[in-house]
């Protein structure tokens, strides 16, 4: 059954409970004096909808739990059924397979690689290869091997993520924030990417939500469905936040990433004197390159609110720490995925601008689809119960993962405390896939384990979103340097604007969240000098490498990476540093490529040549 024909499912639900009664609860959990009655009756049917369809899918969620080998040997055969007939199902025999068992002795655990001739094909216009149904989009990702992925993602795929992801995750936000079913806007950070197309005319690019996919859904936004045809970020996150601040009333932020709000809390305290300016007289910035008719509609629907204006100006007066909760009185919950390498955003958010105001990581979600649920909004850190009716899992135990093809446990076979590997088969085309995420069970919810996301395979750069593996910056600094004449690459490590901000060194801040490279060389005559053009090539190679950080960055959502070079012999006084200030054994210290604490990140930036 499609989204919609269950939304409207949902709406007739709501709706039969009378007329009526619907209509005086509309009017209760009205906030804007000026909304139209029909906007805000669309509003509430939408959330409420949306609501309904959560509780039913939770119920779900919670009898899989009681029993999850059955739900999991259910839904793998359903998918091994449906993709029988494909070149691939034919290649392993689909239709012969009766168990799980079967499926595991048939098919070889499998990477990206396994899948690329495959994914080729089907970008070339081939199909029923790996999925009987067409992919509506080719999603990109990046392995920890450092090759981008593509992977198919069929409609069924999206659909599940919605139903037993998006829904659920709504129904437990609206149980512990009941604020949540009034008819306050939200601010929701995101932006139309720049789509390539594949040679079968299907988009290519982030298996995220985007504007131009969620059309339906634009009304109970705070930013108005004209701004969303500015392509340039920097400009729509102005707008993004002008619209924002203007609604006193605005109920909840929403991003797919803790890093996403932070950069805009960010660009709130450095643009603050021009919003303020905005607001106040009913005006657009002239400085932002928006095209003509793209502005002519945003600041029609602009008026002068000096006394708006003014409350903003004092809520930041008053300092950062807790400005979220000044400005929007009624924001009841930020959603914003915070683990993992989103674990330090997450953090800061709390100590400074959303002081006092719940943030809820609801979804563990990947390129490959939805893997698993937080059911527990309150619960810090954040974690997740693995959804066993959106993928087939398998778990392999940390100390195993440089096997090719170790034995695997099922779920109900994890042990709590346990680090596993995670294996998924999934709706579109995967199977058997080590995706590179590690976990650990912290818990059980009956049959199911509760897990926290510990970390990808491989140390990862990602001041967006962006992802960018250890591996892949390796390979590029590397290939870079070795064009130097003259020139040894010594040792390197790097850090995220985020860390550098947090030092007392206060310099080497920018505007745009950026990557800090440390570099140590070595010369052929002495210590050797690097141009600013030599250094620039990193940023120019990486770009060349990396589809999603190139895109970051024509936007301008990422600012050009600013490479330091040091001291020589800073890396052995790294080392020393590092030894004495933390756990580590002689033997054990490897050099932190990617570092994390701020410390660490000041030691690195008083050495700075």
């Amino acid at each position: 059954m499609g989204i919609f024909k269950t939304l409207l499912k949902g709406t007739g639900a709501v709706t039969a409970v009378g007329t009526g009664l619907v209509l005086y609860d509309v009017q209760r959990k009205r906030v804007y004096k000026d909304q139209k009655f029909s906007d805000a009756c669309r509003h509430y049917m939408t959330v409420n909808s949306l609501a309904w369809l959560g509780y039913i899918l939770k119920g779900k969620l919670e009898m899989a739990t009681k029993n999850v080998p059955k739900a999991q040997e259910e839904f793998l055969l359903k998918q091994l059924r449906d993709n029988a007939d494909t070149e691939y199902g034919r290649l392993y025999n689909f239709a012969a397979i009766k168990n799980a068992q079967d499926f595991i002795r048939a098919h070889p655990l499998t990477r990206y690689d396994h899948y690329k001739p495959y994914v080729d094909r089907m970008m070339a216009g081939e199909e029923n290869i790996l999925t009987k149904d067409k992919p509506v989009v080719f999603a990109v990702t990046s392995g920890t091997s450092g090759t981008g992925s593509i992977i198919p993602m069929v409609n069924k795929q999206r659909g599940l993520f919605f139903l037993e992801g998006i829904s659920v995750l709504y129904r437990c936000m609206v149980d512990a924030f009941p604020d949540s079913t009034y008819l306050n806007k939200d601010f929701k950070i995101f932006f139309n990417p720049a789509w390539r197309m594949s040679e079968a005319g299907i988009k290519v690019g982030p298996n995220s939500s985007t504007p131009s996919e969620t059309k339906s859904l634009l009304h109970i936004y705070s930013t108005p469905e004209p701004a969303f045809e500015i392509l340039s970020e920097p400009e729509l996150l102005y707008v993004h936040l002008l619209f924002a601040l203007r609604d006193k009333h605005m109920g909840m932020i929403e991003a797919n990433f803790a890093s996403l709000v932070f950069n805009a809390f960010k660009a709130l305290e450095h643009e603050l004197p021009n919003l303020v300016r905005d607001i106040a007289n009913g005006t657009l910035n002239p400085e932002l390159k928006i095209e003509a008719d793209v502005r002519q509609k945003l600041e029609a629907l602009l008026t002068p609110d000096a006394k708006r204006a003014a409350e903003i100006q004092k809520a930041f007066e008053e300092g950062i720490d807790g400005v979220g909760r000044r400005v929007w009185p009624d924001l009841h919950v930020v959603l914003c995925t915070d683990t993992g390498t989103f674990t330090l955003y997450g953090e800061k958010l709390r100590e400074t601008y959303l002081r006092g105001v719940p943030l809820y990581s609801p979804i563990y979600g990947a390129t490959e689809g939805l893997i698993g649920v937080n059911i527990w909004p309150d619960d810090l850190p954040s974690k997740y119960l693995l959804h066993p009716c959106a993928q087939f899992f398998e778990l392999i135990p940390v100390n195993r993962c440089e096997e090719d093809q170790p034995t695997t446990l099922m779920l109900n076979e994890a042990e709590i405390g346990e680090l596993y590997e995670v294996v998924i088969t999934n709706p579109s085309c995967v199977y058997r896939y080590r995706f590179g995420d590690v976990v650990k069970v912290v818990g059980f919810h009956h049959e199911c384990p509760i897990i926290e996301f510990m970390y990808r395979q491989g140390q990862l750069l990602n001041v967006r979103g962006e992802k960018t593996p250890e591996s892949l910056f390796y390979e590029t600094l590397t290939s870079t340097v070795a064009q130097w004449e003259g020139i040894k690459l010594a040792d390197y490590c790097c850090a995220e604007s985020i860390v550098v901000e947090d030092t007392d060194i206060k310099k080497y801040r920018s505007k745009l969240p950026c990557y800090h490279v440390f570099l140590e060389v070595e010369g052929d005559k002495g210590t050797p000098t690097v141009s600013s053009a030599q250094t620039k090539l990193i940023d120019e190679a990486l770009s060349a490498k990396s589809y999603p950080y190139s895109s970051f960055r024509k936007k301008a959502s990422i600012g050009e990476m600013q490479v330091h070079l040091v001291q020589p012999g800073t890396f052995q006084q790294l080392r020393e540093f590092m030894i004495k200030n933390s756990s580590a054994s002689s033997n054990q210290y490897k050099v932190p490529r990617v570092l994390k604490k701020k410390e660490a990140v000041q030691f690195m930036l008083e050495r700075v040549v």
